[in-house]
Parts: C-alpha cells; structure tokens; sequence
C-alpha cells in the first residue's frame, strides 16, 4: 500500500462508526489522509479514530446526524479546527428500511428521506460552502457521495430506498455542475450487495416480512442469482475506489457515479 497517496487530504467522513464508513475512515488513513470520522454513534466515531491512532494515523471523531445543520456545521468546523482546512468529504451515511410497495408509510418515506437525500445535500452544501471560503487550490477539493446500485434500478421490496439513491445520483450530477466554477468536483461510487452491519439488519428485516425463510438466505440467494461475480462483497472490496476518487489520480472526473457491485446490475 503506498502510505502517501492521501498525503495532505483533511477528509470528513458521514457514517463512519461501522461498515463500509469505518473501513474507508481506515483505508484513507493508513494512506496518509488525516481524518475526521463523524456519526451520531459517538461511541462508534470514537472507537475507529482510536484505531486509527493507534495504527500511527491521525484521525479525530465528532457527533453527526447529518439531518441536523448544526451537526454538520459543527462537523466541519471541528475537521478545520483540527487539520486546518478540509478538502475531501465522503458523504457515506445512509439507512434502510424495507417495506412493500403497497405497505409503505409517510413515516417510512420521510426518515429514509432524511437521512439519504437531505443529509447528504445538508453536508454537501456545508462542506462546499467552507470549501469555497478556503479559495481555490492547485487541485480540486473532492465531495464524494455514496450511492447503491439502486442509484440505477430498485427493487419491490425497497422503492424508497431506490428513491433516495436515485437522489445521490442526482446530487452528483447537479453537484457537479453547479460546484465546478469553484474547482469542486462531485463524484461517487455504487455498492451492491456489501456484509456490513446494515445488511445483516436488512436481512434480519427481510426473513420477517416473509420474502426470505431464514437468516443469511438473502445475502446468499442474491450471490447466487443475480451477481455475476457470484458472491457478495465486503467493505474491503469497496476502499479501493473511495481511496481512487479521493485521489489525484481522478482529478479529471466529475460527475460520474462509479458502480462496485460484481456485476449486479449493467448500465
């Protein structure tokens, strides 16, 4: 691994106390990056920055609920207090929740909502409006969003979720090009199927709505049949591309939402 290819990053990262979050949070650091790693699991954010201390990383934690202004103007504050500026965001948090189509409740619809499409425009918006107070560098500052595979298609079990993925790839694309004339780019990648804690929640909540007989069937139903890789992933099949468009070496792209799913759905 080549531990200087995030030198001089100062990275803000949503949904950092687990999964695909934590394990970027580590994978930046480990490459140089200086890292603040925000979630409302305090506890969690607090955890990873220690091991990413005590790996010889430098890394600090704050609380983020990133439907709350005030948490992400505080996020941002607190990653320039720390490291002087900040210009990579990786806009990694977001739930789920699934419910069939004809089940679906305001209360479901809003609280996806929240966090996956206004969250993400609410850190955005905060991220880049200090961005363009620090003035333009030689190089663009990098916001990149996570998006899924239901950024392209969704499925009848989560139209929500499809919904508010279908807005990260909206963000990205009007990010983009509303950022530019500030030399901001907006990219983003698109997991699949990936073992986090947040799949095992959703397998747990698909067994209970009968779609699934027992534990772990969906993850393995899905490897089976509509990945033509024939597995699902790990967060460890994901850091590369996050570390590749926090990079230099994808200064030259915006707008673009790269898909990392072993062949789940084409495009």
């Amino acid at each position: 691994m080549d531990t200087t290819r995030l030198a001089g990053k100062h990275v803000l990262i949503t949904g950092g106390a687990q999964g695909m979050g934590a394990a970027v949070a580590k994978h930046y650091a480990a490459q140089g990056a200086k890292v603040c790693v925000g979630d409302i699991n305090v506890d969690g954010v607090a955890q990873v920055a220690q091991e990413i201390s005590d790996a010889g990383g430098v890394a600090t934690h704050v609380k983020l609920d990133v439907t709350n202004e005030d948490d992400a103007e505080a996020a941002v504050a607190h990653t320039v207090a720390e490291f002087g500026s900040i210009n990579v965001l990786l806009n990694n948090a977001g739930i789920n929740k699934p419910m069939w189509f004809l089940d679906v409740t305001r209360d479901n619809y809003e609280k996806i909502n929240a966090v996956n499409a206004w969250g993400k425009l609410n850190v955005m918006q905060k991220v880049a409006r200090q961005m363009v107070a620090q003035g333009k560098q030689d190089y663009p500052y990098k916001i990149i969003n996570v998006g899924s595979i239901l950024s392209r298609d969704t499925f009848i079990d989560v139209v929500v979720y499809g919904m508010t993925q279908h807005s990260v790839l909206a963000l990205i694309k009007g990010g983009a090009k509303a950022l530019v004339e500030h030399n901001i780019t907006v990219n983003g990648y698109a997991p699949g199927v990936v073992r986090t804690e947040m799949w095992e929640q959703l397998d747990r909540d698909l067994v209970e709505m009968g779609m699934f007989e027992k534990k772990g069937e969906s993850m393995d139903s899905i490897a089976e049949n509509m990945i033509l890789m024939k597995r699902y992933s790990y967060p460890e099949d994901i850091v590369g591309t996050a570390s590749f468009l926090a990079s230099p070496e994808s200064d030259y792209m915006t707008g673009q939402l790269l898909q990392i799913d072993g062949g789940m759905v084409l495009h």
